[in-house]
C-alpha cells in the first residue's frame, strides 16, 4: 500500500491522470484521422490529399501533366505528391500527438508512430 498523503504517491490520482491522457490521445488520433492534408508536386500539376493518419483520399492530376509518351514523369510526380502529403501528415501528427506522447512516455514516441 502506498500512503496517500505526506509526499507519497496517490495511486488513484495517477490512474485518473493516465486515463485522461489516454482519452486525450484517442481524441487527438480521431481528429488526426479526419483532418485532410495536401501535398503537391510539379508546381501543383499533381496534388495528393491524405488524412492526418496518412490514408490517401484524393489525387488530382492537371491534364498538362499527362504526356502519353512520358508516363514515367507522371508516375514520379504522383509519388512525389503523395510523399509530400504524407510528410505534411507526419508533421501534423507530431504537432497534435507529440505533447501527449511525451506525457505518456517521458520523451519517447508512441509505438507505431513515426516520431
Amino acid at each position: 500500500m502506498f500512503p496517500s498523503g505526506g509526499g507519497g504517491v496517490d495511486m488513484q490520482q495517477l490512474l485518473q491522470q493516465a486515463q485522461k491522457m489516454q482519452q486525450d490521445l484517442a481524441a487527438a488520433q480521431q481528429e488526426l484521422a479526419e483532418t485532410p492534408v495536401e501535398g503537391s508536386a510539379g508546381g501543383g500539376l499533381v496534388k495528393a490529399t491524405v488524412t492526418g493518419s496518412g490514408e490517401l483520399t484524393a489525387l488530382v492530376i492537371d491534364p498538362r501533366a499527362v504526356d502519353p509518351e512520358d508516363t514515367e514523369t507522371l508516375a514520379d510526380l504522383v509519388v512525389a505528391a503523395v510523399r509530400d502529403a504524407n510528410s505534411a501528415a507526419q508533421d501534423l501528427a507530431r504537432e497534435k500527438l507529440g505533447p501527449l506522447a511525451q506525457g505518456l512516455g517521458g520523451g519517447g514516441g508512441l509505438p507505431g508512430l513515426p516520431f
